[in-house]
């Protein structure tokens, strides 16, 4: 019996030399990329918004969806550099359920608050005021486009703070962290373990694909009796869609690279997201303003569906096969 259990167990924890193997090929192929494409797309945005701040320039509005995407492509891996100082905050303060981004900016504008004219003090301007969101806001939102030369600064003062906060996490990964992060339990390590490293990419994966269901798409079905479209991520510049599936297919990838070695496990849980992607590109919503009406609700609930039974299929595969116990947190890996 005893001989029974330890070989089950050797066949879900992964041995030291696979974990080994599966934290590097997350570094090398996942993370270094994925960061490397939003240090360089919003180094692009900072460069085009210092040409010109005008918010119908085709270079700017394409430099801007760009870096959001490489934003998007990135933002369930909370942990490690994108949280330091508050950084994932600082490029994507969602949901706003006080309405805290517009009064943040509003307040800067007013006040014409000289802050915008030094990197490093606007450092400590309030994340609701930083970011990609707060972006939008300026670029896109009729209240806040009023061509001043302070609105022009402001969004100058943004791009530019984009552009430096995703260099910082861009270059943790490359440097230190990076390294400390593929040897768990050397000196100043963030995990102890391996097996800690791999939970904390886990836990990235399934808690980002949870936010994509639940506040994606949660927050502007609402209820059927209420509907909130207007709470949906991105709607100003109509990349509320967009934002799940690029979601969808960036930890499709993680779930790739963490289910590899066993190719059935792999196949089963590739066509679980492929169904959710196929959903997401045949719904025509780009801002989900369909989900006022049953028959555009029925459609985005079906995705909501899609995304969830994605989520399942890695839980029920991947977190075994690591030895990973449900409710542990990426969070908790310092």
């Amino acid at each position: 019996m005893r001989r029974v259990l330890a070989a089950a167990l050797v066949a879900f924890l992964p041995l030291p030399a696979l974990a080994n193997d599966l934290l590097a090929t997350a570094l090398n192929d996942h993370l270094l990329p994925g960061f490397g494409r939003l240090e360089a797309n919003s180094a692009v945005l900072a460069e085009a918004a210092a040409e010109t701040c005008d918010p119908q320039s085709p270079r700017l509005v394409e430099a801007f969806h760009d870096a959001w995407d490489s934003w998007i492509a990135v933002s369930h891996l909370r942990f490690g550099p994108t949280e330091t100082g508050n950084r994932a905050f600082a490029l994507g303060f969602w949901p706003d359920t006080r309405g805290v981004v517009p009064k943040s900016l509003a307040k800067l504008i007013a006040d014409e608050d000289p802050i915008v004219e030094d990197p490093v003090a606007f450092l400590d301007v309030s994340v609701a005021a930083r970011g990609f969101t707060a972006l939008e806001f300026l670029l896109f939102d009729p209240a806040f486009a009023d061509g001043s030369d302070y609105h022009c600064a402001l969004i100058r003062a943004v791009t530019g703070d984009i552009a430096i906060t995703t260099a910082a996490i861009a270059g943790d990964w490359r440097g230190a962290y990076g390294e400390a992060f593929v040897a768990p339990g050397s000196e100043g390590a963030p995990f102890r373990t391996e097996s800690e490293a791999l939970a904390a990419l886990y836990s990235a994966m399934t808690t980002g694909l949870e936010f994509t269901a639940d506040a994606r798409l949660g927050r502007p079905l609402g209820t059927f009796e209420r509907p909130r479209p207007k709470r949906a991520e991105a709607r100003r510049a109509n990349r509320s869609l967009r934002h799940v599936l690029i979601s969808v297919q960036s930890n499709a990838e993680l779930a790739a690279i963490l289910s590899a070695g066993h190719p059935e496990d792999a196949a089963e849980i590739a066509a679980a997201f492929d169904r959710a992607v196929d959903a997401a590109l045949r719904l025509d919503d780009p801002a989900f303003a369909s989900v006022a009406e049953p028959a555009g609700r029925f459609r985005v609930e079906a995705l909501q569906q899609r995304v969830r039974e994605a989520r399942d299929a890695a839980r029920l595969s991947i977190g075994p096969r690591l030895g990973i116990a449900e409710g542990f947190n990426a969070l908790d890996g310092d």
